[in-house]
């Protein structure tokens, strides 16, 4: 469910970036309107908790990608730069907030996600709700898309988070069906399948993502493919995995570019609407164009 970040500090041979994975740092005066709201506001960013190499050139043409319900997450996927812990209290005031910044910041489409909260009962569902309503009714031309977590099977928790009026519901399975156990530890690789056949059932645009380069083969990810096309899927996003420290998952190998454009033909052959694949992309890169 949350995006990648990457490498900093890894001093392996296969840690050694190639040169299709280079990014630009975050700078200009958009960079800087945008960091100025989201501090001001007093919110959190996945771009930022997550490390994702594309905040600058997202920042920098004035979107962001919000998260709620803190920058504490229940889940210990081995992936993830996120931090792993009991989260505080939720500020059920919040929604008001993110609402506000996307209003100022005028944008077209916006992005919300959150962390798991597991230790609330509805996990975090009104706050989800009353974000997406808030944003609708101060920015009501804006667009939204949610990256929802893992609900655990509390389905009438998935559908308060789904009913708020987004475009779009994004729901990532991360891996494939063999490594689950070791990215995903709390997580289960059919419950989040059945969670997007629900999201799909409820009406909405499906979306999902999944992490190349920790020793996946090529015949899992066409079986992933296939699995999620027939649980209704849309759209899937491709991206290479990049290790946030020395303790989280290792890197198994760097995919090339053509080998990325290879997966995306093959997804739109295999039934998906719309396939963005590379290097780079996350879950929320170029996500205006998945509405």
């Amino acid at each position: 469910m949350i995006e990648l970040p990457l490498i900093d500090n890894i001093e392996s041979k296969k840690s050694k970036k190639p040169d299709w994975l280079r990014v630009k740092l975050p700078i200009g005066k958009e960079y800087a309107e945008v960091r100025k709201i989201v501090d001001d506001n007093k919110l959190h960013t996945i771009c930022e908790s997550g490390n994702c190499p594309n905040m600058g050139e997202c920042w920098g043409a004035g979107t962001a990608t919000f998260m709620i319900l803190g920058n504490i997450c229940t889940r210990s996927c081995t992936f993830c730069a996120v931090a792993t812990g009991r989260p505080t209290e939720y500020d059920a005031d919040e929604p008001r907030r993110v609402a506000q910044a996307i209003q100022l910041m005028k944008v077209k489409h916006a992005v919300i996600t959150s962390v798991n909260r597991d230790e609330l009962a509805d996990r975090g569902a009104e706050i989800w709700y009353q974000t997406v309503v808030q944003v609708k009714q101060l920015s009501p031309s804006t667009t939204i898309e949610t990256l929802i977590p893992d609900v655990k099977g509390n389905w009438d928790a998935l559908i308060r988070m789904i009913e708020g009026g987004q475009e779009v519901v994004s729901h990532n399975m991360e891996t494939v069906k063999r490594l689950y156990k070791m990215v995903r530890p709390q997580a289960r690789y059919e419950r989040s399948l059945e969670e997007i056949k629900r999201i799909k059932e409820f009406g909405k645009r499906t979306k999902s993502g999944i992490m190349l380069g920790i020793g996946e083969s090529k015949d899992e990810v066409f079986e992933a493919m296939d699995d999620l096309v027939a649980s209704g899927l849309d759209v899937l996003t491709l991206g290479q995995y990049l290790q946030p420290t020395k303790m989280h998952l290792e890197i198994k190998e760097f995919i090339h570019p053509d080998t990325f454009a290879m997966y995306k033909e093959e997804g739109l052959k295999r039934g998906l609407r719309y396939v963005e694949s590379g290097p780079l992309v996350r879950s929320s890169y170029h996500a205006e164009k998945h509405i």
